[in-house]
């Protein structure tokens, strides 16, 4: 049985632009590490946090539902944690998961990581997972041949339905 191929051509112009080679130097500011440090509201698009990570909604989401899982330290591998920190990176994936299908009933749910600039990180300095719900036939003819994503709802509203969803401690 033949391979089928599907490409995302549209994300050679990022990884190849200026903004990619600067995260990826890390000069100036980390955007996740500022992400991190705010209070968790619709303005901010963060979700959740803890001592140790956080929850936040992708600004340039693939569909629907889009969550970044990231320690709150900035490190840029999993070996990098420390227990604790793995412990709560692990534990925030495990719960954006559930609060992802509590919301959106999907047929599936991509998680991935993507560990360093060879691997397709857009910010391979501050580790990051992601957490995306699916549906069987989610890819169109837009995506695949008009390289344009099209989202039915606002980050506003995927920052409710999630937040709605949300079985977790505290938010701090």
């Amino acid at each position: 049985m033949a391979l089928e191929r599907l490409y995302a051509a549209w994300r050679q112009a990022y990884v190849s632009s200026s903004d990619a080679e600067r995260h990826a130097r890390d000069e100036g500011e980390c955007v996740f590490c500022h992400l991190g440090s705010l209070t968790p509201s619709a303005e901010s698009g963060v979700i959740w946090r803890d001592e140790y990570s956080f929850v936040t909604l992708n600004a340039f989401p693939y569909g629907s539902g889009h969550l970044l899982v990231l320690p709150r330290r900035h490190v840029g591998g999993v070996s990098d944690l420390s227990d604790d920190e793995y412990d709560s990176f692990a534990r925030t994936i495990r719960h954006a998961v559930g609060a992802l299908e509590r919301a959106y009933g999907a047929d599936g749910m991509n998680i991935g990581m993507n560990l360093g600039q060879a691997a397709g990180a857009g910010i391979p300095k501050h580790l990051h997972a992601h957490a995306l719900p699916r549906w069987s036939g989610d890819t169109n003819f837009m995506t695949a041949i008009g390289e344009t994503r099209v989202l039915p709802e606002a980050l506003e509203t995927t920052w409710s339905k999630v937040l709605a969803h949300w079985v977790a401690p505290e938010l701090q």
